[in-house]
């Protein structure tokens, strides 16, 4: 499917180093995700992350371990990628808080980008 609409990705922080120590398929899925949010679709695994506007979690598992993977869409004309990391906890499925400051740091980050690119 041919498209004239295309959104580059950005890595915000260590998120492509992160991505990289993931199992080749959970690599695969996230990196299809993302090529999806390029072209202005959305994987079926993509959900909005609870608390944040325009951020988007894929949620990977793999054998018995958990991988999540978060991006921003809602940034100017790219994709930000903010945040990759394996779910450690085994109770509950909310995103441990950590993480959540993590995100919540990565993404400030990626609006200051966002906006030195738009104005300068």
């Amino acid at each position: 499917m041919a498209t004239e609409f295309y959104r580059p990705v950005i890595w915000v922080a260590t998120s492509l180093k992160d991505l990289k120590a993931f199992p080749r398929d959970v690599q695969r899925e996230v990196g299809y995700a993302l090529y999806l949010a390029e072209i202005g679709e959305k994987h079926p695994k993509a959900k909005p992350l609870r608390g944040f506007r325009g951020v988007l979690e894929i949620v990977s598992d793999y054998q018995t371990d958990t991988y999540r993977s978060v991006y921003a869409v809602k940034l100017g004309d790219h994709i930000y990628v903010l945040h990759a990391f394996q779910k450690k906890s085994r109770r509950g499925v909310a995103t441990p808080k950590q993480e959540i400051e993590t995100i919540r740091r990565r993404l400030s980050l990626a609006e200051r980008i966002a906006k030195r690119g738009q104005h300068g």
